[in-house]
């Protein structure tokens, strides 16, 4: 991935394994903070954060004609922004990427699995508040 340094907006990239770190800039050398944003996944991105993610994943499953999904998503980001640098927080569109949605059997949306080590945690679906998406990342450390 990608990212803007917050400084001198140069690109840095940030490979799945740093996106809890608080890293440096390549040309200023200023801070680049820990993921602090849901990331919108694909099936390369996904992959590639389960297999060297040194921290929880925490994964919501949604879709653009999603009512409770559009009311969950602003509870989404506020826990990502709680959670920077102790875990990655991932979107995927179910619609745009079905196999993911069923590799975890997702039958309903919003759905929510919490993995660690890229093995499940926990899954749970319906709309939630960040406290309880928090909580849910906190029971698997």
């Amino acid at each position: 991935m990608v990212r803007a340094c917050p400084v001198c907006n140069a690109p840095n990239r940030v490979p799945p394994r740093h996106f809890a770190d608080t890293g440096k800039c390549g040309v200023c050398q200023a801070a680049l903070p820990p993921v602090d944003a849901p990331l919108d996944a694909d099936p390369a991105l996904f992959d590639a954060v389960m297999a060297e993610a040194r921290v929880p994943v925490l994964v919501d499953f949604w879709a653009p004609w999603c009512g409770p999904c559009k009311v969950v998503a602003p509870q989404v980001a506020r826990a990502a922004a709680s959670l920077a640098g102790r875990a990655i927080v991932l979107k995927v569109d179910t619609d745009q990427h079905p196999a993911l949605a069923a590799r975890f059997g997702v039958q309903g949306i919003p759905n929510f699995v919490v993995l660690r080590d890229g093995h499940k945690v926990l899954q749970r679906a319906g709309a939630t508040d960040a406290a309880t998406l928090v909580s849910w990342v906190a029971s698997a450390r």
